[in-house]
């Protein structure tokens, strides 16, 4: 930073009145640069006013590399519509400017025309965004060198969270060892759609980790906060959760209650969209062997658009296939033994034309 904002800095944290929490709290290493929150490496338009942002992160990895594979699997299954409706952002999280851009030729070379247009961006962090990571503390049973790895992962997070932020309405954290459904983008979209009217905060779209969890654009700010306030205690999907239970659980009550709470705040889509592939972590020496069951199943529903609209019926339902989880597009409806009389009733909150 400039001398003046420095000095303007430490006369504000030094009066007694009141101190106002901010990231060079928890990160105070930030202010002897004013670069350090700014990107070393940036490539691409800029692309804002999307629907959707979709977040890769990427770091080297000492066995194979799966980004390649990974954006091909993205881009290729959009349409041309689509390809302007949202934006690929490439974050490499290293800070070794000579592999940074021998990535960056890389990408260039084999996705020009996606850079060119708009669809990719690629972005890389200073070296100066990162704190001493080499005296943590060894939690959960971890060694040091994974502590290490998943501190230094949710700082990756954050820094690629809050370059995108602004360029959509929607961020999707994806990784860079995955492939996805065909019409996982419209799918997305006409899910999120469905669920407007509802107060939601994660729309999850693979069961593993961090994969295919999608945020709105506001709730990002949030979610750094939090994430900067303990990203030397816990991984990012313990954070996660941990704000759910912090907006919604009562300490008084059971935890099967505070699940239930829970679940009106992160909403899981079935199937799932997005398989991890990679085997090679970017942990050193870790195997990765997850998969997600779910990405086989079929899809049992077509997600479409409803209008906002009262649902009830008579009919009585069947392993919780309820119609109000059918018409938000979650689910299919299943009820059983029907009689004489028994109805479906949709209440509209304003008129619509109905065709048959």
């Amino acid at each position: 930073f400039a001398d003046e904002t420095l000095k303007l800095l430490k006369e504000l944290t030094s009066r007694k009145s009141l101190q106002v929490p901010n990231i060079y709290y928890h990160l105070p290493h930030l202010l002897k640069n004013e670069g350090s929150l700014q990107p070393s490496v940036q490539v691409g338009l800029g692309r804002t006013g999307v629907s959707i942002v979709m977040g890769i992160p990427t770091v080297k990895r000492k066995v194979k590399s799966y980004l390649t594979e990974t954006l091909h699997s993205l881009i290729d299954k959009l349409s041309p519509e689509e390809k302007l409706d949202c934006v690929m952002v490439v974050f490499i999280g290293e800070t070794d400017l000579d592999y940074v851009n021998g990535v960056v030729a890389s990408l260039e070379k084999e996705f020009s025309t996606e850079i060119n247009s708009g669809l990719v961006e690629v972005i890389a962090p200073p070296a100066t965004y990162y704190p001493d990571l080499s005296n943590l503390k060894e939690t959960f049973g971890d060694s040091k060198e994974r502590v290490r790895w998943r501190t230094k992962q949710n700082l990756d997070y954050c820094f690629l969270m809050m370059y995108a932020q602004k360029k959509g309405v929607y961020y999707i954290q994806l990784e860079d060892d995955i492939v996805v459904k065909q019409n996982y983008f419209s799918t997305i979209k006409n899910f999120a759609l469905q669920l407007a009217s509802e107060d939601w905060m994660i729309l999850e779209f693979s069961q593993l980790g961090f994969i295919g969890k999608m945020f709105q654009s506001p709730d990002i700010t949030l979610i750094v906060e939090f994430i900067f306030m303990f990203y030397k205690e816990k991984p990012i999907d313990w954070l996660l959760d941990h704000i759910l239970w912090v907006k919604v659980c009562n300490p008084e009550k059971d935890a099967k209650h505070c699940d239930r709470q829970k679940s009106n705040l992160r909403i899981r889509f079935r199937p799932s969209l997005f398989q991890h592939v990679g085997l090679h972590s970017s942990l050193a020496g870790k195997i990765q062997k997850l998969t997600d069951k779910d990405f086989l199943k079929p899809l049992l529903h077509k997600i479409h658009v409803n209008p906002p609209a009262e649902v009830s019926t008579s009919l009585k339902v069947y392993q919780g296939h309820t119609l109000e989880k059918t018409y938000v597009g979650e689910d299919f409806f299943w009820a059983v033994t029907p009689v004489a009389g028994d109805y479906i009733l949709f209440k509209f909150d304003k008129p619509v034309n109905v065709e048959r």
